[in-house]
């Protein structure tokens, strides 16, 4: 099979509404191990995580929870591609720690060679390698590392988020709610701190009390005005050395 037929018959299948049949059909008929040969090899790794009978019935459940979107599901079907590279029993258990940095690294280099576009490659291989970056938040994250999380995903953070949900595949409802429950949270957090971090970068460098205590005057509109003009200065050029940004005021106090 040449190399864009078996890209048009996975993106065929990947974007029907549910891809489950089709994706069993793909590794059953031997399609799989041509065009994409790391997914065939998951089916023989054990999963206890997940408790699946094997980490492709795992990643087939994933993959058809997503909506028919071509990057996201492509992330789903490789988020768990570098488990068998990473499997490890060193710790009294089966771990595959790093297993989404190893996957990334996969991912990319089979995108390339099945020729998909550069800009989907860097997002697929980017979602793989984010795959597992939400873990621990239930055990609490502070606003630094919830801007961190939102900042590194970018313009991916809805795809994130929507591979996140999908990657709980447990029919315990109560856990499943509970990861759902934690995602609402997440999302909710990034977009009230977005907020208060967009009211601070509208907020001058020198506040109104400052400029109250060097001139010695009350509030008034003459304050509202230096804020006003600081702001400009903030908008135009970033943040100043105190020194100088205290310059500009005292010249413009004078002149108005």
């Amino acid at each position: 099979m040449s190399v864009e037929a078996g890209r048009a018959r996975l993106n065929e299948i990947l974007l029907e509404d549910d891809p489950t049949s089709g994706l069993w059909e793909f590794c059953d008929s031997g399609v799989a191990a041509e065009v994409v040969p790391e997914l065939p090899g998951l089916q023989l790794e054990q999963d206890p995580i997940h408790r699946h009978k094997d980490v492709l019935a795992h990643t087939i459940a994933v993959t058809a929870k997503t909506r028919p979107d071509l990057v996201l599901r492509l992330s789903a079907l490789f988020h768990d591609i570098g488990k068998p590279a990473t499997r490890s029993f060193e710790h009294g258990g089966v771990t595959f720690r790093h297993h989404e940095a190893v996957g990334a690294k996969m991912t990319k280099k089979r995108l390339r060679e099945l020729e998909y576009e550069k800009q989907t490659v860097r997002d697929v291989a980017e979602l793989v390698r984010l795959s597992g970056r939400f873990k621990g938040y239930g055990d609490g994250w502070s606003d630094a590392a919830v801007r961190r999380y939102a900042r590194d995903a970018g313009h991916l953070l809805g795809h994130l988020n929507e591979l996140v949900r999908a990657d709980c595949t447990t029919r315990n409802r109560s856990k499943e709610a509970r990861l759902h429950r934690l995602i609402d949270e997440l999302e909710e957090r990034i977009v009230e701190l977005a907020k208060a971090d967009a009211l601070a970068a509208e907020r001058p460098q020198i506040d109104g009390k400052a400029i109250m205590d060097r001139f010695e005057v009350g509030g008034g509109p003459k304050v509202g005005k230096a804020l006003g003009y600081l702001l400009a200065i903030k908008r135009d050029e970033g943040e100043l050395d105190d020194d100088e940004l205290f310059s500009r005021l005292d010249a413009w106090w004078t002149e108005n």
